[in-house]
């Protein structure tokens, strides 16, 4: 079964590629998800204008990516934690903790944007690269120091 994808699909392809397909696969996932559309005659000259289009937005967000990215540098994000011997933290600071912090600073930024491969469970300086295109890529400073202990 051949379809044309109407938006970007890991390990098969980007929006308004033709694809070949098992028969299964498009029209139990891709067709009723809206992922994909059939490929014919009509939906073939649809899809050259939703490329246009595609192009379009494409080039104005990776503009607006840019600029977020010049305006990431020299943003530090601070947080304190408690921690143990060989600090280590208890608990750890996460992709959400980063998003939360940027969104005080004034950056809308979404946590599955922030490449932390795993969480931050130690005190020291961190970059954090935050992927806000597929072009773009910013680095964020992250700075995790010690709680003071009450006594």
């Amino acid at each position: 079964m051949e379809v044309i994808l109407k938006e970007d699909v890991a390990k098969l392809g980007s929006r308004g590629d033709v694809v070949k397909v098992a028969e299964g696969y498009g029209r139990n996932f891709l067709l009723p998800r809206k992922l994909a559309i059939e490929a014919n005659e009509g939906n073939k000259a649809v899809i050259t204008q939703m490329k246009a289009a595609a192009v379009r937005r494409s080039a104005k967000e990776k503009a607006q990516s840019e600029e977020l990215a010049k305006q990431f540098e020299g943003v530090t994000l601070s947080f304190t934690r408690k921690s143990g011997e060989n600090d280590q933290l208890f608990g750890s600071v996460t992709s959400s903790d980063l998003a939360d912090g940027l969104a005080k600073k004034g950056f809308n930024v979404d946590r599955r944007k922030i490449q932390l491969h795993e969480p931050l469970k130690t005190l020291g300086e961190f970059t954090v690269p935050v992927k806000l295109h597929k072009d773009v890529t910013a680095h964020l400073k992250v700075v995790i120091e010690k709680e003071a202990a009450a006594e």
